[in-house]
C-alpha cells in the first residue's frame, strides 16, 4: 500500500469526522447553516435528522480507520476499497439529489483515493 493512498484515505475519513461534528453537534450553529446552505429555521426543525445523518458519516470514518490500521495490508486496502466505494457513491447520490457540488468536495477526495487504491 502507497503513503499516497494512506493520505487520501485519511483525508477522506478526518473529511467525514468534520461533517459528523458538524451535523450531531454544530447544526443550528452560523458554520453549519452557512456550510449546508439551510436557514435557522429549517435546521431546528430538522436537527435529528441531520445529527442521523452524522452518525452514518462518523461510521464511513471509522470504517476508513479501521482499513488504515487494520495490521494485515491486503484486507486493510479491502476495507478502505469498500468504504471509499461508498462514499463515492454517497457522493453521487447527494450531487444528484441535493446539491451539484457534493460531487467536488466529497466526492473528488474520494475519488483521488479509490484511484490511488486501484492503482498503487
Amino acid at each position: 500500500m502507497s503513503l499516497l493512498s494512506s493520505i487520501l484515505v485519511g483525508i477522506v475519513a478526518l473529511e467525514h469526522v468534520y461533517i459528523l461534528v458538524l451535523e450531531m453537534f454544530l447544526w443550528t450553529t452560523p458554520r453549519a447553516i452557512r456550510t449546508f446552505g439551510t436557514s435557522k429555521e429549517l435546521a431546528g426543525v430538522t436537527k435529528s435528522l441531520a445529527a442521523n445523518q452524522g452518525l452514518y458519516n462518523g461510521f464511513l470514518a471509522a470504517g476508513l480507520v479501521w482499513g488504515l490500521i487494520y495490521p494485515d495490508p491486503v484486507i486493510g486496502r479491502q476495507i478502505k476499497l469498500f468504504f471509499v466505494i461508498c462514499v463515492v457513491v454517497a457522493a453521487v447520490y447527494g450531487a444528484l439529489t441535493a446539491n451539484k457540488s457534493i460531487l467536488l468536495k466529497q466526492g473528488l477526495p474520494a475519488i483521488l483515493a479509490l484511484i490511488s487504491l486501484l492503482v498503487f
